[in-house]
């Protein structure tokens, strides 16, 4: 039996927000985010991250949760400037600082998880052999920006991924937002955009958007509203719904797994951050849904 639900793989960052004029550092990154989450989803879990040994202490908040952490040294850590300039929560301004080293398949420990969740934020974090290796393991969790945000000396830009063919069959979850959706199938229509992925091959395909999360199964497609009575917890929102949902897909349904992932969501936008509720706060926002 596998030792974990789910393995979440991915850089965990040092990064700037600048938000309507405001500027502040944070910790993120998907798996940052995503860890946050699987805890209070109470599943079995772990996070396997690269960084700067002077930066462990980033991961200080994680073990404080009694979070399992593997930071595996690099030269670099991660680190990614945030900007916000208008109230479209979906444009924003990213810069890549630095990037920590890939992952290679022997990061990963033998056996481990049911999910693997690729909870990359730039290509250059998630080699697409570490697809094909833990394909081969375990359902794949994979957030389409880890092959669609590239840098180019530091400034921000978004590639189709060329392979995208050959890997996307391995994938079992699949998450874009709105304007990744577009870039790697050419339509900003988020339906559309829903059913061209699933039939490149990813079998549950979600789509998030300032408004909504959708998500296609191959024959139906879900909807759930994200809630928030206001946005300063905005940065992260990708990754908290992504692990949210497949969180609770562990052992629920695809809609009540989305009504989950776009309820905590939600609630996680309103306050800068990981998210801090409780289960009984979801459960709440869901009734509002």
């Amino acid at each position: 039996m596998p030792k974990y639900d789910i393995v979440i793989i991915g850089h965990v960052t040092s990064d700037i927000l600048a938000y309507k004029g405001e500027v502040s550092g944070f910790v993120g990154g998907g798996a940052y985010f995503s860890a946050f989450v699987a805890k209070r989803s109470n599943v079995k879990f772990c996070v396997v991250t690269k960084m700067a040994k002077k930066d462990f202490g980033l991961l200080d908040g994680l073990k404080k949760e009694g979070i399992e952490v593997t930071a595996i040294p690099s030269p670099k850590t991660t680190s990614i400037e945030n900007i916000f300039e208008t109230e479209d929560v979906d444009r924003r301004k990213i810069r890549l600082l630095s990037q920590a080293d890939p992952f290679n398949p022997e990061d990963i420990s033998e056996g481990e998880a049911k999910i693997y969740d690729l909870a990359g934020v730039f290509v250059g974090e998630i080699p697409d052999s570490l697809i094909v290796h833990l394909s081969q393991k375990g359902k794949i969790g994979l957030d389409m920006q880890a092959k669609l945000r590239w840098s180019e000396a530091g400034e921000f830009a978004f590639k189709d991924w060329p392979e995208k063919e050959k890997y996307i069959p391995m994938v079992t979850y699949l998450k874009a937002d709105s304007l990744e959706s577009e870039v790697a199938t050419g339509t900003p229509d988020r339906e559309k955009a829903a059913k061209i992925l699933h039939r490149l091959g990813a079998r549950e395909v979600m789509i998030t958007h300032s408004s909504e999360v959708i998500l296609y199964d191959g024959e139906r497609m879900f909807r759930a509203p994200f809630s928030p009575s206001n946005l300063p917890g905005r940065t992260g929102r990708g990754d908290t719904c992504f692990s949210s949902y497949i969180s609770w897909r562990l052992t629920h349904g695809i809609e009540e797994s989305l009504r989950y992932a776009a309820a905590l969501t939600s609630i996680k936008m309103e306050k800068p951050g990981p998210f801090m509720g409780t289960m009984e706060d979801v459960f709440a926002r869901m009734k509002t849904l």
